[in-house]
């Protein structure tokens, strides 16, 4: 089989756009620039009609099919799952609340990042595209519809869902994610003859750094708590995890990780139902490493613009973000797609502060992708020692078919 080249992955797509968009406004005239900053507000224009049907596309057959499996299991796997992601997110709130008034004191006065389609330096035209729905009214469309297909018989809704589904993963895919880097590009464009790209970079290193250690700590957590529940040791569960976290860091997807993740959970004794059960359904739903990123990062762009940080406010904001992160699209950087929604309207994220959420997501993509396989690992040895004390092994064999159904389309 013919290898693809290294430009075809996204990551490396990406960091080109970034580096080349900084060397290139250094010397880019502006007639030219203003081509790309022209592209970027057509492509923020798309990417705010198209996120209400992203997330009603995604949300609620991801509901239906976690209601018409819901098995026991079923649920206190996905309850364990979103307890994880929570976790996550609420230990990278306190520890950014905590160490960035000095981690970034440095761009503490740094003006707010002027979005380029409304700075001096702007495209040749703007073309809106109203969405057909607001971001809240689509949550709560997913979440009525998806709960109600769980309460009526038939599934011609339900089909019709898993169509828009697969239409929706196709723009994602075909549209979204190729055009990217090149959305990237004319933003760092207009950052750099902005004269914003050094507070940019300074920050955004430090922040890198930070998310990858507090990865490492989540799952010493999370196998702390594993191995203590389960009285085995925590670091032989880990070691033998590295396989799972090897995989993703290659591939950064859970879901193309699941084989891998599989033969991991059970060197780790897991049987072969619970594993077969829990491993796929956390590969959909279980994502605590993005959702820290995400939280790392929109805390960081909202310190070193100025933007008022309300603590309850964004508690609950990561209280939906667990949520919506059972509705990310399968595909690299697919979390930070189906945060967006919410990045805008639950804390007033701009296109500028999404395209630099979505810049550096992707630049360690893979990080959180292998944290988030890795983890689910541990919930999968939770899960068996509950199903072992409670001899519900033949159940939990029955269900694998449910968690199955999860992963498919993603």
């Amino acid at each position: 089989m013919t290898k693809k080249p290294l430009t075809s992955h996204l990551l490396v797509r990406v960091l080109l756009g970034i580096v080349l968009g900084i060397a290139c406004g250094l010397f880019f005239p502006e007639p030219l620039a203003r081509v790309f900053l022209t592209f970027n507000g057509l492509f923020s224009a798309f990417l705010g009609f198209i996120v209400p049907l992203l997330i009603l596309g995604l949300v609620t057959p991801a509901i239906a099919d976690l209601g018409r499996g819901a098995g026991k299991w079923l649920g206190i796997t996905a309850g364990i799952a979103y307890a994880s992601t929570v976790f996550s997110g609420v230990l990278a709130f306190l520890v950014a609340r905590g160490s960035y008034p000095w981690l970034l004191g440095g761009q503490q006065d740094v003006n707010p990042l002027a979005n380029p389609e409304e700075s001096a330096l702007t495209g040749y035209f703007v073309l809106e595209m109203e969405p057909v729905f607001g971001v809240m009214t689509a949550l709560l469309l997913s979440f009525c519809l998806g709960v109600g297909i769980t309460l009526i018989p038939g599934d011609t809704l339900h089909r019709t869902m898993d169509d828009l589904r697969r239409i929706i993963m196709r723009i994602v895919e075909l549209v979204i994610i190729p055009l990217l880097p090149v959305y990237i590009f004319g933003m760092f464009v207009g950052l750099t003859m902005n004269g914003q790209i050094a507070a940019v970079i300074s920050t955004f290193f430090k922040v890198v750094v930070l998310a990858l250690v507090l990865t490492i700590v989540l799952l010493l957590v999370q196998y702390g708590i594993a191995g203590a529940y389960s009285r085995r040791n925590p670091l032989v569960l880990l070691k033998n995890m590295l396989p799972a976290y090897a995989t993703a860091l290659g591939t950064s997807s859970s879901a193309a990780t699941i084989p891998v993740t599989l033969k991991c959970a059970e060197a780790n004794g897991v049987s072969k139902p619970v594993a077969g059960f829990a491993v796929p359904l956390c590969a959909t739903i279980h994502l605590a490493g993005s959702t820290m990123k995400i939280v790392l990062f929109s805390l960081a762009i909202m310190t070193i613009t100025g933007m008022p940080i309300d603590n309850l406010t964004y508690l609950g904001f990561i209280l939906m973000l667990g949520v919506t992160m059972v509705a990310a699209p399968g595909v690299p950087g697919g979390a930070i797609m189906a945060a967006v929604g919410v990045l805008q309207s639950m804390l007033g994220f701009d296109e500028t502060a999404v395209g630099l959420m979505i810049a550096t997501y992707i630049a360690i993509d893979s990080f959180g992708t292998a944290t988030n396989v890795t983890g689910d690992g541990a919930i999968a040895v939770v899960v068996d020692k509950l199903v072992g004390r409670r001899g519900d092994v033949a159940e939990v064999a029955a269900e694998q078919d449910d968690a199955q159904v999860l992963v498919s389309g993603r």
